[in-house]
């Protein structure tokens, strides 16, 4: 990947209602590993919970903000509408024999850019798309693209393109909705970012079943720095650098109003805890060490198996 260029996603956060749900959904139905069982560092007595592949993979990160008391959701334009994962091309068929033996309703088989997919939807209603890809294995592996919503696509095309290195790869258009189509070079995890036009009336409300924020990678935190500069010089209001223990982040606002997030490959996820039993125990940043009894008080009871 040459410099300068973002070489996709890191990770995805949402928010979700009750935490055993989302649990059972993501690492149940899907296969996803709980990588790490923490806190929101704004608000350490609600969960966050992050979800990957075995080693929490930047580009295989799904995490969620599980808000017990949060009203639903709805997404609409300035926000992320769908989340979707690459499933491999052998096992497309054998995943919807086995979702529809769990009996788990989706929608599909469909077409997009040549791909079939599926739509699930998760305990709050939130759209999981699973995209057919040249991929080996069996199951899941990692993102294949976010796609936003956009009244006016153009300035967050720019944003993609002009700053990010994405190119424009393909336009569709079904029951009258326009979706454009970028992929960031080398075409790895999580590499597609899809915008969707569409005028339609009503505006999003975040809530559960909608997504917070998009993460972008940064190989590193001199890389990230870079980022920071160039952002901030091109007129974004970017955050100071944040310590998320697991990497550390910068936010600003796309142009169309999307939360985007540049985070950090390392530290990683074993970065307080052995890689072996990650996401079992409740790890928490050492500023709220001190308040972990009350803390482990308030939380939601969380069944993880062993």
């Amino acid at each position: 990947m040459p410099a300068g260029l973002i070489p996709g996603l890191h990770h995805v956060t949402s928010i979700c209602g009750a935490p055993q749900e989302n649990y059972d959904f993501y690492a149940g139905c899907l296969g996803q590993r709980l990588v790490k069982k923490t806190v929101n560092f704004d608000a350490p007595d609600t969960y966050h919970l992050y979800y990957g592949d075995e080693a929490g993979t930047p580009g295989t990160i799904m995490t969620f903000f599980p808000f017990t008391d949060a009203g639903p959701g709805r997404a609409g334009p300035g926000m992320a509408s769908a989340v979707a994962w690459r499933l491999p091309k052998a096992a497309f068929d054998d995943w919807m024999l086995k979702l529809a033996e769990e009996a788990q309703d989706f929608e599909g088989p469909a077409e997009r850019f040549g791909e079939r997919f599926i739509t699930l939807r998760d305990p709050d209603g939130a759209p999981v798309e699973l995209i057919e890809s040249d991929i080996d294995g069996d199951a899941p592996d990692g993102f294949h693209s976010v796609t936003l919503w956009e009244r006016n696509p153009e300035p967050t095309a720019r944003l993609l393109v002009d700053h990010f290195g994405f190119a424009q790869t393909g336009t569709e258009t079904h029951g009258g909705v326009e979706r454009l189509r970028f992929t960031a070079e080398g075409g790895g995890r999580g590499s597609v970012i899809d915008i969707v036009r569409s005028d339609a009336p009503g505006s999003g409300r975040n809530g559960t079943g909608t997504v917070h924020h998009v993460a972008f990678r940064a190989e590193t935190d001199e890389v990230q720095a870079a980022w920071r500069e160039r952002l901030s010089a091109a007129g974004f209001d970017v955050t100071p650098v944040i310590d998320r223990q697991y990497f550390n982040a910068i936010y600003f606002r796309e142009p169309g109003g999307v939360l985007f997030e540049i985070a950090t490959d390392p530290p990683g996820f074993a970065a307080d805890e052995p890689a072996e039993t990650m996401g079992r125990a409740l790890m928490l940043p050492p500023r709220y060490e001190a308040m972990r009894d009350r803390i482990e008080r308030m939380l939601p009871a969380l069944r993880v198996p062993e």
